[in-house]
């Protein structure tokens, strides 16, 4: 499309300020004039764009990486935009196998259906569930029927397909690829038919996938939709994506006082991407707020307000002051801002050989005999179980009111 058929006429503020919010933290925005004229057109005709996110229930519940989605779809819909959250109750079927080196095995539908009725209650915690309208794919996928897929299949070839990098990859690896993961792409792309979406949001990972949508919009005669991708979350490690096997999450359904604890527990760096990917300040002021930390404010209350509001956010403000205090009470104005990184491996590793190992105790009975006293803490909860091992992931480990190592444990 041509750049001078969108900026001809000077952009409204109101489009100003809506591209700017578009693309608030994203990866990549695709193409971006067709999206500034999809918003040219919607704020002349008063009618809104149709944006859609799709998710699979593959577990029953979710943690605050996943959100990161979630909160630009709730940008987006506080501009009056029509948000529709799909659950793939029938791409589940299938098995995603974006960023795969093997085949996903599929769930049964028992399990998907157990998966889906928690999905969306978690989503709303972000969504204004009043304003969102919640769709399932089998609504269109059972109805294409054998007829319907094959004229799907028709609408792509498998020499594009294979340039999909994991798709490549496992070709070339010789590892096996299963014709029913080609199938996955293309229903996700006819979601897009079915719903006709004027913008589809997703992780880094599902671009292809996204890029499929607006083909297959193309191919059906509809308007494509654009795509817009967003960074995938780093976890607490400040190293790798946030995911539940590598233990360095936070769940959105943990209790507030954890929430809390773990959120301060990020480096001083990681705190500014989360701002960007997670808080619901505006741009300004998390710069503003940026220029006081650079200025000689504490780090630790800028770590505090993003833990408040988190906590706040997936519970309540009464439940995120008492996860405060709570913290203040345990440990004198919490976790210092300059405590040891300690890299051990072994995992999972019991506490006492942990305790040790970071030069937390002398020994493994001194080690016991602090638990049973109540004077060790993990991510900010009281240990009482001499037995615990410890997975693979980062944690925050205090022994007394004074000693303190982050552990990243392997």
């Amino acid at each position: 499309m041509n750049q001078s058929a969108v900026t001809t006429s000077p952009l409204s503020d109101g489009v100003r300020q809506a591209l700017e919010i578009s693309l608030r933290g994203v990866e990549e925005l695709l193409p971006q004039d067709e999206w500034t004229k999809k918003l040219v057109r919607s704020e002349s005709t008063g009618q809104p764009l149709r944006i859609k996110l799709g998710l699979d229930p593959t577990a029953p519940d979710i943690h605050i990486g996943h959100t990161v989605v979630l909160n630009k779809m709730r940008q987006l819909q506080d501009l009056g935009h029509q948000v529709i959250f799909l659950i793939g109750d029938f791409t589940t079927l299938i098995g995603d196998p974006s960023g795969r080196n093997s085949t996903r095995p599929p769930l049964t539908p028992e399990q998907i259906k157990f998966n889906a009725e928690t999905y969306y209650t978690q989503a709303a915690k972000v969504l204004d569930p009043a304003r969102t309208e919640i769709r399932y794919n089998s609504e269109w996928c059972d109805a294409l029927g054998a007829r319907g897929m094959i004229q799907l299949s028709a609408k792509y070839t498998v020499a594009r397909m294979m340039e999909r990098n994991d798709f490549h990859q496992r070709f070339t690896d010789g590892s096996s690829i299963s014709l029913h993961e080609f199938l996955y792409p293309l229903l996700q792309g006819y979601d897009s038919v079915a719903l006709k979406s004027d913008l589809e949001l997703g992780g880094t990972d599902q671009k292809f996938n996204l890029l499929m949508g607006r083909h297959l919009q193309q191919e059906y005669g509809q308007e494509p939709q654009c795509v817009l991708t967003m960074p995938l979350l780093v976890g607490l490690d400040g190293v790798d994506k946030m995911s539940k096997s590598k233990n360095n999450y936070i769940g959105i359904t943990e209790e507030p006082n954890t929430m809390f604890a773990k959120v301060l527990s990020i480096s001083d760096t990681l705190m500014w991407d989360w701002y960007t990917l997670l808080s619901f300040k505006s741009l300004a002021e998390i710069a503003a707020l940026k220029a006081e930390i650079a200025g000689g404010r504490n780090p630790k209350d800028a770590k505090v307000m993003l833990a408040k509001e988190i906590t706040t956010r997936f519970h309540s403000a009464a439940a995120a002051d008492a996860a405060e205090q709570d913290f203040t009470n345990r440990s004198k104005g919490g976790v210092p801002e300059d405590i040891p990184e300690v890299a051990l491996t072994g995992a999972p590793l019991g506490i006492g050989a942990l305790l040790k190992q970071a030069n937390l105790a002398p020994s493994g009975s001194e080690a016991n005999r602090l638990i049973d006293g109540g004077g060790v803490r993990v991510d900010g909860n009281v240990v009482s179980d001499k037995g615990l091992k410890l997975d693979a992931g980062t944690y925050v480990v205090q022994v007394g009111k004074r000693k303190f190592a982050r552990v990243q444990l392997g």
